[in-house]
């Protein structure tokens, strides 16, 4: 029944990847139809981030009232209706209005998942849930497409299908959350209890600390900013990049950016089977370094070729870092804290979704998308200098309490 209900919330995190992805390869054929500027795609993206930090930040009392079961079901509803409207909508401001459902639909599920894997499952799992968003951020440009130089709306009516054929399955599996859920607490109250005397040894664990002044959080919460912020705009400016700078059709362009995504899909994958030989600080090192050689790839005026080759590095590189930034909430700052603290950095995460996205946008429309690679590059760098400072910081403490 365990195994089950991993492959529900495996199903549940294709629903959260699917439409993270359409938006941005989409985009090229909808501004011209729409009339709109370039950097509106930046401000419809933002809305949506928006509004997934606001559901995010409640999840914690949302999931705790109804259930993460009850709450997943109604998420990808809303989702899956936003997705609807989007393919009839006659508009922007049908657009602008449709990102409320579509960015609420995503916050409450995402968090509670995340927590709830991090705390009851070992690493492998947490790196296959994420290949599972992967699965669907990879499908998503796909299908469209197939559908962008004939009628974009077809490729939001044909998601919007399979969301809400998702929302059957969460329908008719959902007495099995509270039964699974209650033999999980059951197993995580034993390991809770073999681990007790450890946990009492870490000195951020006590009770009396405010989570925000455990030693490192704010430099970590940096980390999720810049990677959130780097993953968000390549989804959302690759396929213009390629586009204007590179010469590339839309469709071919928008394919381009699902092998980016599917090098995220694949390296998660692999990494699940890493991480019983390796540990996650060393990933996520290892996955910094090869997503910043990625982003220099993308700089050099090179043949479009290589703009492929870099934004699939990019996306192998990328891969290993979220779900083993998540996973190591625990462990870095003590299982007291970190449900508060999964809640802050899903938060700071979507902020970065939110803001450097559409930044980008704002840039490139009053100067040139040629841009895009430097600012991917600038980012990556950050998010490696950011990560280093809080594993020597984590360090610190642990000389100062062995």
């Amino acid at each position: 029944m365990a195994t089950f209900f991993l492959l529900i919330i495996y199903l549940a995190f294709i629903s959260l990847g699917l439409p993270d992805s359409l938006l941005g390869t989409a985009w090229p054929v909808m501004q011209a139809e729409m009339g709109a500027p370039l950097d509106t795609a930046g401000l419809l993206y933002m809305l949506t981030a928006a509004g997934t930090i606001v559901s995010s930040l409640a999840s914690g009392a949302v999931i705790e009232r109804f259930g993460t079961g009850k709450v997943t079901l109604v998420s990808c509803i809303m989702t899956a209706g936003a997705l609807l409207g989007f393919a009839f909508a006659p508009s922007l401001p049908w657009l602008l209005l449709l990102t409320v459902p579509l960015g609420l639909g995503a916050g409450a599920v995402d968090s509670g998942l995340n927590n709830y894997v991090a705390e009851h499952y070992k690493a492998h799992h947490m790196s296959w849930l994420h290949c599972f968003w992967g699965v669907g951020a990879t499908t998503g440009p796909i299908i469209m497409a197939g559908f962008v130089m004939k009628d974009w709306r077809d490729g939001f009516l044909t998601v919007a299908g399979i969301q809400f054929a998702l929302v059957v399955i969460l329908f008719l599996t959902l007495p099995l959350w509270g039964k699974v859920a209650r033999l999980s607490s059951n197993n995580a109250d034993e390991q809770a209890a073999a681990s007790e005397t450890g946990d009492e040894q870490s000195a951020d664990a006590g009770s009396s600390v405010k989570p925000l002044r455990i030693r490192g959080v704010k430099v970590g919460l940096m980390s999720f900013l810049f990677y959130c912020g780097i993953e968000a705009s390549v989804g959302l400016w690759g396929s213009s990049f390629l586009v204007e700078m590179k010469g590339l059709q839309a469709a071919q362009a928008a394919e381009w950016v699902s092998l980016y995504y599917g090098g995220i899909t694949v390296g998660r994958f692999v990494t699940g089977f890493i991480t019983f030989k390796v540990g996650n600080q060393l990933l996520i090192r290892g996955g910094q370094l090869m997503a910043l050689a990625g982003a220099l790839l993308l700089v050099l005026p090179l043949p479009p070729a290589f703009s492929l080759a870099g934004l699939i590095i990019l996306g192998l590189g990328l891969a290993p870092i979220f779900p083993c930034m998540l996973h190591e909430t625990p462990a870095r700052y003590g299982k007291r804290h970190s449900q508060r603290i999964m809640g802050y950095q899903m938060a700071v995460a979507y902020t970065g979704s939110t803001l450097l996205p559409p930044l980008l946008g704002f840039l490139a429309s009053r100067t040139t998308i040629g841009i895009f690679p430097f600012y991917i590059a600038i980012f990556a760098a950050a998010m490696l200098l950011f990560s280093e400072l809080l594993g020597r910081l984590l360090a610190g403490r642990r000389e100062r309490t062995a």
